[in-house]
């Protein structure tokens, strides 16, 4: 017996289930004047509930375009600019928007429900056709911001940590490990890490990969682990509190989460008179420039960040085209290895 296929659903629907014309309801997707935000809100409530989007030729034929993609990233202003990562990941980007005719509308926050509001801001003020959400943790309320709203949106981060949304990631727990069995073979057993700030999703994600990572050496080792905020003033307060314990009690090897630390902790060591790498190894993690001008270069955990934020971009085009684009990392970081990494 062949089943009776379950209607479609069509936006009479939706505006029967919200009390509204049809009219409304394309006001509404189309981001145009002449609704009230309770209104709009019901109708997108109807939309989830029956399941309903706009087909993409619809709204390219209602005129729906994009010309304006959002980030806002929780960071001080002043780091954001020294920190390499984010300008070449905003390149990336660019990169791709300035191909549509793009542009990018970026904003620093304080606060996740200082986020929370700007989201709400561009999308009710139509000042975005998407927005790339950045810096996930644990209990996110981002997700259900964007749902609500039916801001699309293309998540970074990794799918255990970003509510259901179509995510693009780097795997943070796979590069550690390789980072932790690379100093393993070379012969050390003392390995710290500097690590990012503790509420950030990636960084929980890379602390227990390390720890697991660790616990299972033979023979065994010891592992330190600092969090910081990811500058340089903090990386270098970190690699001063371990270098600072006896020879035999402190680290040979230490791991950073960006670059910026990594070069901070180069100099403290010859500050503290330490040979790099005859004393202690240094590994950084996203090998910008950085990496490569310091004497003795760093080694480092090396990925294309320029072309992770251009696919994080493309990514976003296909949610906001109503195409279903699918979650998926980029590349895992791959260990290049350089002068500040020696046997102990």
């Amino acid at each position: 017996m062949t089943a009776t296929p379950a209607p479609r659903v069509t936006i009479k629907d939706v505006a029967a289930r919200a009390g509204v014309s049809k009219g409304a309801v394309s006001l509404a997707f189309n981001r145009k004047p002449g609704l009230s935000e309770a209104t709009r809100d019901r109708i997108f409530r109807a939309a989830r509930e029956l399941g309903w989007a706009p087909s993409p030729t619809a709204r390219t034929l209602a005129g729906s375009r994009v010309d304006v993609v959002g980030l806002a990233v929780c960071r001080p202003a002043r780091l954001l600019g020294l920190e390499p990562f984010y300008m070449e990941f905003v390149s990336g980007v660019e990169s791709v928007l300035v191909e549509r005719s793009c542009a990018l509308l970026l904003r620093l926050v304080r606060s996740p429900d200082e986020e929370v509001g700007l989201m709400e801001s561009w999308w009710r003020g139509r000042q975005v056709g998407g927005s790339i959400l950045v810096d996930f943790r644990a209990d996110d309320p981002r997700p259900a911001v964007a749902g609500r709203l039916g801001l699309p949106v293309v998540a970074v981060g990794h799918p255990s940590l970003t509510g259901g949304l179509t995510s693009v990631w780097t795997e943070d727990a796979t590069a550690v490990t390789e980072a932790v069995r690379y100093l393993a073979a070379l012969g050390h057993r003392r390995i710290a890490r500097v690590g990012g700030a503790a509420a950030l999703g990636h960084t929980s994600i890379r602390t227990t990969a390390f720890d697991e990572a660790v616990r299972a050496l033979e023979p065994a080792a010891r592992a330190w682990q600092v969090a910081t905020d990811f500058s340089g003033d903090a990386g270098a307060r970190a690699t001063r509190s371990l270098l600072a314990a006896a020879p035999g009690e402190r680290p040979t090897a230490i791991v950073y989460d960006n670059d910026i630390m990594a070069v901070a902790g180069l100099s403290v060591a010859a500050e503290m008179g330490l040979r790099v790498p005859d004393d202690v190894s240094l590994l950084a993690w996203d090998d910008s420039q950085l990496c490569r001008l310091t004497h003795p270069t760093l080694s480092a955990m090396s990925h294309d960040v320029h072309g992770f934020g251009a696919e994080v971009a493309r990514t976003l085009f296909g949610v906001i085209a109503g195409e279903d684009p699918g979650s998926h990392p980029v590349p895992t970081p791959v260990l290049t290895p350089r002068g500040s990494t020696a046997p102990p």
